[in-house]
Formats: C-alpha cells, structure tokens, sequence
C-alpha cells in the first residue's frame, strides 16, 4: 500500500504501524516501529542520503584499499597496514591526499544508492508476495540485491574508474575533470565501462550476500521490526563484514582492470589495455599467485564493516523519518 493523501488510507496506514505485542505506535517510545511500507520517493531519499554518507565517511580506507591491492606497486607506495598507510600517505603527500577522487564518489553514490534501494525495496516486495505470500524470503532478498545491483553499478561504474585512477600512487591526472578528459581522448568512452561486467559479477553476489545476511540478521536481533537504531548497525557491519572478505578475489581483478597498472601489464608483456573478466584473473594469479587475489582484504573488510553499517542505519532512520512525517501530514485534520 502506498502513501495516499485520502483520510480513509492514511487511518488504516496508521493502524499497520503498531508493534507487533501491540504497543501501539507512539513518538515517546523507546524505539518505534519501521513502517510497512514506504514510498518509493521515500526509499530513494533515504538511499541517497545513506549512499553519500556511507562513502563519504569511509573514503580515506577505501583510498588505502585500492593501493594495496595494486599488483606491483611502488616501492614507496607499499603498505603493510590501513593505519601505517595513512599515516604516510599524509605525512609524504599531504592531509588532503586520501580524499583525492571524493568529489566524482559523492557524485556517483547519491543517484546510484537512490535507485539502489528503492529497486531493492520494491523487487523484495513483489517476490516475497510470489514466493513467501507476503513473508520475509530470503531467496527474495538475494534477487532483489542482484537486480538493484545492476541499477546501481550502471551509475557507479564511470565514477569508480575515476575514482580509483586518483587514489593511485603517483597520479598523473591534475583532477576529476582532467582525468575524465584524458581518458576519454586516449582510451574512449568505453573505458568508463570496461570494468562494468566485472563488477556486475563481484557485486551480484556481493549485494545478494548482503542482503541475505542483513535480513537474517534483523530477524534474529530485530525481529518485530521495529526502527531499532543498534540493531541496524550490527547487522550492517556483519553483513559489510562477511560479504566483503567472500568477494575479495573478483574486487582485485576489478581494480586492476579500472586501473590499468603499467608497472604489472609492463612485466607481462602486455600492450594496449587489459579487458574481461578471464584476462584479469590470468594477469593476477601469474603476477601473484592465489595470495595475490586477498591484496587489501584487511582494508575492504575495514572499509565495509563500518560503511555498510552506516549505510543501513541511515537509511532506515530515513526511511522511517520520513514516512512518519508524511504519515502525521495526511492525519492532521483539515479546516472545517
């Protein structure tokens, strides 16, 4: 059931959002209940919001992330942690270096998360009605993340390209506008998506992971549902956690394609730009064998746990904020 403006939809929406030992809702209870169903301006507000937040906190590890994970990197560009690479990274290029590349990122995640969750929301509704009658599928979960993961990645793409060529060591773009220029004269603009069907196939499972590990989560720690601030955010960081470290592999192969590292293509004697899937991974197992494909899984798994758990509690806080706001709008009675 959508929001309405009508009086009737509005009373009976009100009289869903009760917990289920029927305490009914009230602003002056220690958690309130999340509301069944939200509109889908609701769900991309929030998203975008949670979106945006979540990258924008975490970004200096994300930044750290992406270097260790270069095949052969420089020798002053090797790391033997996330907080002994920051630390240099600062004291030899600056404060501001490990935000290189934020601006594109912020103009990426917001559209992206937006579309994001509100195709997420609305493709576990209409499964779980199919599969579950309604209930909460956890098969539904998974498909809904893997289809809202398309969505997102068809924005994201182009921005990580950009993203992650000014994080790297020795950068030569002078900035965001630079770097989209010069690669696009010199490589087209079918480089922006030259790493698309890649992260497709790390993010489908990725996300289905995810949500299938959030949801069981809530299950367990949330299982009436209510906006429950601490639950929100262990479930975010356990299934940030879990399905970071199961996808590090297929993230490995991604950076290398999005980066195009001249140093390890050089050594293998490979010339022109690097593309797919299979040639990725050929060019990191013979660069480094199997170690070579968990290259910064301390990093992802630092950089997930927390921005996944900030992600969802924000965008639940939202989501609920508001709904109720609109849900209070369409109550208050109208002039005689």
């Amino acid at each position: 059931m959508e929001l309405s403006s009508s009086r009737v939809v509005a009373t009976l929406d009100m009289s869903q959002i009760k917990r289920t030992d029927d305490e009914p809702f009230n602003s002056d209870g220690e958690y309130e209940s999340l509301p069944p169903h939200a509109s889908t301006a609701t769900h991309m507000t929030a998203g975008a919001v949670a979106g945006v937040l979540e990258h924008t906190v975490m970004y200096p590890v994300d930044s750290v992330k992406t270097r260790m994970q270069s095949l052969q990197p420089d020798p002053n560009a090797q790391y033997r942690s996330v907080y002994g690479a920051l630390k240099r990274i600062i004291q030899t290029e600056g404060v501001f270096r490990p935000l290189r590349g934020l601006n594109i990122t912020m103009m990426g995640a917001g559209p992206a998360h937006a579309l994001y969750f509100a195709c997420y929301e609305r493709v576990k509704r209409s499964l779980s009605d199919i599969i579950q009658n309604g209930g909460n599928s956890h098969l539904a979960n998974g498909m809904a993340g893997s289809v809202a993961t398309v969505l997102h990645d068809a924005v994201m793409n182009p921005a990580e390209v950009v993203k992650q060529r000014m994080q790297m060591y020795n950068s030569p773009y002078r900035g965001l506008w630079d770097c989209v220029r010069t690669v696009t004269r010199t490589e087209g603009i079918a480089a922006f998506y030259r790493s698309y069907s890649t992260q497709l196939t790390m993010n489908i499972p990725f996300q289905a992971v995810h949500f299938i590990i959030y949801e069981l989560m809530q299950e367990q720690l949330n299982p009436h549902r209510h906006y429950h601030p601490g639950s929100h955010i262990v479930s975010g960081a356990a299934a940030g956690a879990i399905s970071a470290a199961v996808t590090t592999p297929l993230d490995v192969c991604k950076t290398l394609l999005n980066t195009q590292e001249n140093v390890a293509l050089s050594s293998m004697n490979i010339s022109g730009h690097l593309t797919g899937m299979a040639n990725a991974f050929r060019t990191v197992y013979r660069l480094g064998g199997l170690t070579a494909f968990f290259k910064g899984v301390q990093a992802r798994v630092i950089y997930q746990m927390p921005s996944t758990a900030i992600a969802w509690s924000v965008y639940e806080f939202f989501k609920y904020f508001l709904t109720k706001q609109q849900l209070e709008q369409v109550s208050r009675p109208g002039p005689l």
